[in-house]
């Protein structure tokens, strides 16, 4: 079974629409890395199957510091931010079909706030009306195209929200660029324990964290992108590459060059 993942820029700012899995029909995209899942229906009929015939897990989803709204048959769910690498079990193959929001900004969007969502993923029916959801879930089902048809509900989400607060751009914008969190407190206005707390409704974790994950997603970009990674560890602010090393473990569970290698 395939796991390609293939994504595209979102007409919501800043979003990216994702699928995964080649199973049944199409749905649209066009790049690559990696996305969310459950397990699907065909992992019971898998028990039966010796282990070395059976298909591969879906690789791991890194922390980013995002929120996705997710679909897969039948089924639409938000994944809440990871603090850690979160591992769809085997059989989780799909189709999928993600909208992947900027950090921050998917709280508005949901009515809820980020940190009771963090490291899961949860029904859209437990936190909307149910018969809203069968609703959205069967519009997306039918679609020709349900990444398109998932992005044109989060597009409509956001016109009916209230519009994104800057302030929390421009904290990750801060973060991002590699300035501390006392810094990028002072650039915003914001004492440390407003921003922590800010931080928890927005991102789902205080600015510590999430800055770290953005460093990880620098530090990966660089290396995937050939950089050596003594280099990478210097350029984004570790303060070796031992301590990148380790960081990039204890966040993922990987090592660096396991992961340079996805």
């Amino acid at each position: 079974m395939s796991f390609e993942y293939a994504e595209r820029a979102s007409r919501l700012p800043g979003a990216v629409v994702w699928t995964r899995g080649a199973a049944g029909r199409p749905v649209g995209g066009s790049a690559s890395a990696q996305a969310s899942g459950q397990p699907s229906v065909r992992l019971s009929a898998q028990a039966s199957v010796p282990p070395s015939l059976q298909a591969p897990a879906p690789p791991s989803v890194l922390p980013d510091g995002c929120m996705d709204l997710l679909w897969t048959r039948g089924r639409l769910l938000v994944a809440g931010p990871d603090t850690r690498a979160h591992r769809p079990g085997a059989g989780g193959e799909g189709p999928w079909a993600g909208v992947r929001f900027y950090p921050g900004t998917a709280p508005a969007l949901l009515g809820v706030p980020a940190h009771e969502l963090r490291d899961q993923r949860v029904g859209l029916a437990d936190l909307w009306p149910g018969a809203r959801v069968r609703r959205l879930t069967e519009r997306v089902d039918a679609a020709p195209d349900p990444a398109a048809a998932l992005e044109d509900l989060a597009v409509l989400l956001a016109v009916e929200a209230e519009p994104a607060d800057p302030l929390l751009g421009a904290v990750v914008a801060s973060l991002e660029a590699g300035r501390s969190v006392t810094a990028t407190a002072e650039s915003v206005g914001l004492g440390a324990r407003q921003l922590h707390r800010r931080s928890l409704g927005a991102f789902g974790y205080g600015p510590k964290t999430l800055a770290r994950i953005l460093r990880l997603q620098r530090a990966l970009a660089l290396a995937r992108s050939g950089v050596a990674f003594a280099q990478t560890a210097a350029v984004t602010g570790y303060t070796d590459q031992a301590h990148l090393a380790r960081d990039v473990r204890e966040l993922t569970g990987e090592s660096l060059s396991a992961l340079v290698r996805r």
